[in-house]
């Protein structure tokens, strides 16, 4: 079992920046696929970026936050971060981190991941 929390979340104007931590329990983190997915408002929840464990390709984003947002992982801390960079109105949501057992075969599917936190919030202003 896995229990992920995430913190960093708030206001912040456009074009602004914010850092996203993830602080997971357990001594195999280093061996989990980590994701961070958001929510907006009135909409499904959507990939956003993954980093994985062992792959050619080490890490993943959509489209929408390629260039802007920046996944990366600290093993010895058992943490992720989601560095993001000249945020948008549209990057409002709640953001959640995920952790996958498995190397995911998609690491946008959020079926890939067993673990959840609980989220939290971003707010860009225009």
């Amino acid at each position: 079992q896995v229990q992920l929390v995430e913190s960093g979340g708030g206001l912040v104007q456009a074009g602004g920046s914010l850092r996203l931590s993830c602080a997971a329990s357990g001594r195999t983190f280093s061996r989990y696929a980590m994701g961070w997915f958001r929510q907006a408002p009135g909409k499904e929840r959507e990939f956003v970026a993954a980093i994985i464990v062992a792959a050619i390709r080490s890490t993943y984003y959509a489209d929408s936050v390629k260039g802007r947002f920046t996944i990366s992982r600290d093993n010895a801390k058992n943490t992720v971060y989601l560095q993001m960079n000249s945020l948008k109105p549209e990057d409002t949501a709640v953001y959640y981190c995920a952790a996958a057992a498995k190397t995911p075969s998609w690491p946008s599917h959020s079926y890939e991941y067993d673990f959840w936190g609980q989220g939290t919030q971003v707010t860009v202003s225009s």
